[in-house]
């Protein structure tokens, strides 16, 4: 039976070297040849599941050639309690294992769910208190006067990225999650040329 690892980053500005050093490590650690391990990588925000390369992951572990999955940490899977939730469901089910080395945890059937449930409400709380922190941070500046906004014509996705993934038969919804921005400016940049 295969061996999956999946690496995931938010944005190109991110570096993927130290996840994959940290899942080779583990491999080699437990007597797994390398060539024997199949990579699965994405460039996108955790928010969503439709991922190219996380949909081929799903993919491989619903046509029976993977049976554990190894990652850096757990939120690369989902950075929501839905979706990582039925994402773990799904592979305890279906026998597959999880193995997050930084967190130093392998979960599998029931227990594995549950524990799963737990690390990804971490995961989500975390997620919300940042946004949380950086409303007030933004609003504090905004007293002050030191906060203007973003410069006009800036902005904070690529707009080709929008048309790319609405190619991809994405909906407004699903791209303002994965771009991180609202439907409203999903549809500014799908009807700006």
């Amino acid at each position: 039976m295969k061996i999956a690892a999946y690496i995931r980053i938010s944005d190109q500005s991110q570096n993927i070297d130290s996840q994959r050093e940290a899942i080779t490590g583990w491999l080699s650690n437990h007597g797994i040849e390398l060539d024997t391990v199949q990579w699965f990588q994405d460039t996108y925000t955790g928010r969503t599941t439709r991922r190219p390369g996380f949909e081929a992951l799903q993919k491989a572990i619903f046509d029976g050639t993977v049976k554990t999955v190894v990652v850096w940490k757990l939120d690369r899977i989902a950075r929501t309690i839905r979706e990582g939730v039925n994402t773990i469901a799904d592979w305890c089910n279906g026998d597959v294992r999880l193995v997050c080395v930084t967190q130093q945890i392998d979960l599998s059937g029931p227990i594995g769910q549950m524990i799963g449930s737990l690390m990804f409400g971490v995961a989500e709380i975390g997620l919300v208190s940042n946004k949380e922190n950086q409303a007030r941070g933004i609003a504090a500046a905004k007293k002050r006067g030191k906060y203007k906004g973003r410069k006009k014509g800036t902005t904070k996705a690529r707009p080709d990225r929008a048309r790319e993934l609405q190619a991809q038969g994405l909906t407004g919804p699903e791209i303002a999650t994965a771009l991180g921005v609202t439907e409203r400016t999903v549809w500014r940049y799908l009807s700006t040329p």
